[in-house]
């Protein structure tokens, strides 16, 4: 199959169509000024092909700030002209918006069946950037759909066709997406980092509304991270940005999202008015997140004013939740203010069940963030693979030697994206998990798993002890050999968890000089026995400073197993950690267990 002509522009209007296409994203007022233009070219000069680019334009600015209805007659009318002129390239990123706009009515599966067809034709007849869009619009559907993997590879696969050196801003909408994508599967502070990058660039563009997705975003992750007040700036700015067609948009403004913020902050009175804009914003909407999100923030609103009974019949109004369309995210934060409601009306064992929900779909979410980071890999090798069969078919059909070496510069490129996304994945796989100091998992790890571990104890009928550690007067260290000498202990420490525990134990930085050890089919005796045993080799072990020879190291710990402690994972581990409490105000140097037994100091 030979590669496509490229388009050549053959009229004034075509070319001021193609422009304010290019400068959707970078610039949203004057690509819609320059689309109106370029339209009224077309008509007048009976130009079909640049009255579709036009239209086109229209159609995803009124997606963005309109309605999908309102989009929805533009998009069509532009396929008509696309499939007048035989314009296949318009023809697809035509169809791709209509299924963009089934899909900002909630109709997810609808919005799947119609992009998926698009995909091979796409990736061999459009640009860099239309490809990335319309990976990125395939990628928005499995993520509605609660198929992070295959989002994931999508989107990472659309970021690789956009390049920020062209300025046209789409790689700002990849951010963006991406940050959401990571949020809802509970990896917050990773999503902070992408959504900060992107803000840094969406300063470099005219997109009020872009900006505005990002900062809501950023507000999600805040909140939810349980530091509402370092939201509300993002909040205030947000709402500072016009709600019409030269802001962030009439609809989709996520009023219940900035609301749920606000409460948490303890503004009351900003959090009550947003919950009405919200309700005339939303209307009728059927978007399962927005409702969800909305009745969370009128029973947050109602707790907080005493009313705990109209709270509680507020969030049974939306029971039961959709089955399908609602992230596990907002699902678990629902589940988790219904439990905190019954609770406080009095009823243990309505809110306990709540709570057990919740825990369920914790897990869940947690083990579908551990299969998106370990399999997203698969589906971009697919697209690199096709893209790659497309090019050989290509070359076989080019007869000159220039065409040869422009083969041999695409293989290369190919190559080179190949590794950049084995890098990228091994990369985010080492930093999500690990502590570079001590080369231990980290605590976003340990959240991670404990849930997992302990489901797999309970069905195994295996025991699971937690140990937590605390290196005894270490901040004397730092004062007296200084913080160099304390990193040298603490990768020390690790080094020695590393050495001595079983492969199936898990090693944590708790944080500080604080850690915690997972130990598998392990009751607390035994568990004491091991970090008992731990306790002597500390104790013996010497570190070479400037200011000599240091040893006589020693640490504190706690231990707590399921056998005892069964409830949750927080319960598990604050048992343990209220042990080694116990432990150090008995005088450090010691291993003090669930059930009152102490090791000795050495």
């Amino acid at each position: 199959m030979s590669r496509p002509p490229l388009r050549t522009p053959t009229s004034a209007a075509l070319r001021l169509a193609r422009k304010a296409w290019r400068l959707q994203y970078r610039d949203s007022h004057q690509s819609i000024a320059l689309a109106e233009q370029a339209l009224t070219r077309a008509q007048a000069g009976a130009d079909s092909n640049a009255e579709g680019w036009a239209r086109l334009v229209r159609a995803f600015h009124r997606m963005r700030y309109a309605t999908p209805a309102a989009a929805i007659e533009e998009l069509h009318a532009a396929q008509r002209c696309f499939d007048d002129t035989a314009d296949r390239a318009g023809a697809i990123l035509a169809g791709a918006g209509i299924s963009r706009c089934r899909w900002r009515e909630g109709r997810y599966r609808e919005s799947l069946a119609l992009i998926l067809p698009l995909r091979d034709d796409g990736l061999r007849v459009l640009k860099q950037e239309e490809r990335g869009m319309l990976l990125n619009g395939i990628a928005g559907c499995y993520s509605s759909l609660g198929q992070s993997e295959q989002a994931f590879a999508y989107m990472y696969q659309a970021l690789r066709e956009s390049s920020p050196a062209r300025g046209h801003g789409f790689d700002v909408v990849l951010y963006c997406n991406l940050a959401h994508e990571l949020y809802q599967l509970g990896d917050y502070h990773e999503a902070l980092r992408y959504l900060q990058e992107g803000i840094e660039r969406c300063t470099r563009l005219d997109n009020p509304r872009l900006l505005s997705v990002l900062l809501v975003n950023r507000i999600v992750c805040l909140t939810d991270l349980d530091r509402p007040q370092e939201a509300m700036p993002d909040v205030r700015r947000v709402l500072d940005i016009p709600a019409d067609a030269a802001g962030r948009g009439a609809k989709g403004a996520a009023f219940e999202t900035l609301a749920i913020a606000a409460l948490r902050a303890g503004e009351l009175a900003l959090g009550e008015q947003l919950i009405e804009r919200a309700v005339q914003s939303l209307g009728d909407t059927t978007v399962p997140d927005e409702t969800v999100e909305l009745a969370v923030a009128q029973a947050e609103s109602l707790r907080i004013r005493g009313a705990t009974g109209d709270a509680a019949a507020r969030l049974e109004q939306a029971l039961p939740l959709p089955a399908e369309g609602l992230s596990l995210r907002v699902r678990c934060l629902f589940l988790q203010v219904l439990a905190d409601v019954r609770e406080r009306q009095g009823d243990p064992a309505l809110a306990l069940a709540s709570l057990r929900d919740w825990q369920r779909r914790h897990v869940e979410r947690t083990q579908l963030a551990s299969r998106a980071r370990y399999q997203a890999a698969a589906l971009q090798t697919e697209l690199l693979r096709l893209q790659q069969e497309l090019d050989e078919i290509d070359a076989r059909q080019r007869a000159t030697e220039r065409a040869k070496l422009e083969l041999e510069a695409i293989n290369q490129q190919l190559s080179q994206k190949v590794s950049e996304v084995q890098s990228l994945q091994d990369a985010l796989k080492q930093q999500a998990v690990r502590d570079f100091l001590t080369g231990l998992f980290n605590r976003r790890h340990l959240n991670d798993v404990l849930p997992s571990m302990m489901a797999l104890a309970a069905r195994d009928r295996q025991p699971l002890a937690v140990a937590i550690i605390d290196l005894d007067h270490f901040k004397r260290v730092n004062d007296e050999h200084g913080h160099t000498v304390g990193d040298l202990l603490l990768a020390g420490f690790g080094a020695l968890l590393a050495k001595h525990l079983r492969k199936s134990d898990v090693a944590c930085r708790y944080g500080g000089e604080e850690f915690c050890l997972l130990m598998p089919r392990t009751d607390a005796t035994a568990a004491r026995r091991k970090v008992s045993a731990l306790l002597k080799l500390w104790r013996h072990s010497v570190f070479a400073t400037d200011d000599g020879p240091l040893s006589g190291c020693t640490f504190s710990a706690g231990i707590a197993d399921t056998n005892t402690m069964r409830e949750s994972a927080q319960a598990l581990l604050k048992c343990a950690d209220e042990r080694l409490l116990d432990a150090k105000r008995l005088g450090r140097s010691r291993v003090l267990v669930s059930d009152g037994a102490v090791t000795s100091p050495l």
